[in-house]
């Protein structure tokens, strides 16, 4: 048992600043250093330098049980201040952080990693800082922070030109499109594609060029420019395959199999279902896994296997929510709410419905709230709550409207009409709001 001589209790957190800011400088300095030495002892020392800030995003640091301690430790080496020596100082400091900010992106922290990343933008040189930025940028696009992300990947682009490194314009041009399609700029996001497909390809780049290509398949896809997306996702899979990057091979087959499955090619795509998931699960990627998983089990309902199709579902929600993946826990409720609503299962599918919306609009996953409001508006019309369907149906493709997704608009539109013409209504985009 602790003896009371040897502890202390703040029971207030104004006692315990006040006591704080009652030491010298000097000596709150050395109280930092030895909280972090103490620390980064217990902790099993200090870990190895984590992986260069120019790797890919899917190069992040190996992980270890210590990281979940490592804004602690950054902070402790931080307002140590000069008592430390100014090497070993900036040293650990920076390798926290990253550590730090590692930690937070693969526990989708969003705040913590936008903070952290940014922080560390401010400590390194060069074109690190822009690495950092753009990660910055990144975890905040993730978030649905669309501002901050815009602001981080601009000073990212401009510490690149700056520092005159044309290639790592293109890298983060990449970056910057798929945030420009996230929030509907069709043609900034075309622009900004263009532009790094180009830089890519100057630079002999062939796996940010399939990056891009398969970013800009999406975008065609998007905009019901099927044919064009479907030519995109082939180059962009014949180059995975060239240089054997398995990850974004498996990703491109799962995404070209979502462009089979919306033009009514079914079996084709659930041939590149089962490939994409097969190579995901080969290569450990669980965060894919359980989004093909999802994806093949919305194949599976349309077919007809309700069973397979709820079990698919089950399974994806339990891999997203193992992995953290707060985003495809959202997308994965919208779709089985669809299909409890479709099997006679109210209660569940209006339940289902509420918690992905709330997790859509958590995330900033405003793609899928749009269609997951326009699929909800058909649940509360079968439920006889007219008024509110038309209310929720409209705000779901105002949404899509806004992000020009018009092929997953003209389905819904669809849908909604055949809806109401089984129904006996009038059609929710017409009559009184």
């Amino acid at each position: 048992m602790t003896s009371a001589e040897t502890a202390y209790l703040f029971r207030h957190a104004l006692v315990r600043d006040a006591a704080y800011e009652l030491q010298l400088p000097g000596d709150r300095a050395k109280l930092h250093e030895l909280a972090f030495a103490a620390l980064e002892h217990a902790l099993g020392g200090r870990p190895p330098a984590p992986a260069g800030l120019d790797n890919s995003d899917a190069a992040a640091s190996a992980p270890r049980p210590m990281d979940r301690f490592a804004l602690d430790l950054a902070t402790h080496a931080r307002l140590a201040g000069s008592h430390m020596p100014g090497a070993a100082l900036a040293q650990a400091y920076a390798l926290y952080l990253q550590r730090a900010a590692d930690y937070a992106e693969a526990h989708f922290l969003a705040d913590a990693a936008i903070a952290t990343w940014r922080a560390l933008a401010d400590v390194v040189t060069g074109t690190n800082s822009g690495h950092a930025l753009r990660k910055a940028g990144i975890a905040a696009a993730r978030a649905g922070r669309m501002e901050a992300a815009e602001l981080a990947f601009n000073e990212a682009l401009h510490c690149f030109k700056t520092a005159g490194d044309t290639y790592l314009e293109g890298v983060v041009l990449t970056s910057m499109g798929a945030m420009f399609a996230d929030t509907g700029r069709s043609a900034q996001a075309n622009e900004a594609y263009s532009r790094a497909l180009a830089i890519h390809r100057q630079h002999g780049d062939r796996i940010y060029e399939a990056t891009t290509l398969g970013n800009l398949a999406l975008l065609y896809a998007e905009s019901g420019r099927f044919e064009e997306a479907e030519g995109a996702y082939q180059m962009a899979l014949a180059i995975n395959r060239e240089v054997g990057n398995r990850r974004n091979e498996g990703v491109n087959l799962g995404n070209l199999a979502n462009l089979y499955r919306v033009t009514d090619r079914l079996d084709l795509a659930e041939d590149a279902y089962l490939q994409a998931l097969s190579i995901q699960r080969e290569i450990g990627n669980r965060r894919s896994e359980g989004v093909v998983l999802g994806n093949l089990a919305s194949l599976y309902a349309r077919t007809g296997r309700t069973a397979q199709a709820e079990q698919g579902h089950e399974h994806a929600l339990a891999i997203h929510r193992d992995v953290g993946n707060r985003r495809s826990v959202g997308v994965t409720l919208g779709n089985l709410a669809g299909l409890y609503r479709d099997t006679g299962r109210t209660e569940q599918a209006e339940q289902a419905y509420q918690r992905a919306l709330s997790i859509h609009r958590e995330v900033g996953n405003r793609r899928f709230e749009g269609a997951h409001l326009c699929e909800y508006g058909l649940h509360l019309l079968t439920t006889g709550r007219e008024q509110q369907a038309r209310t929720e149906w409209r705000r779901g493709a105002a949404i899509l409207a806004a992000l020009n997704d018009t092929a997953e608009l003209e389905r819904k539109t669809d849908a909604m009409y055949k809806a109401c013409d089984e129904l006996g209504v009038s059609p929710l985009v017409e009559g009184n709001s």
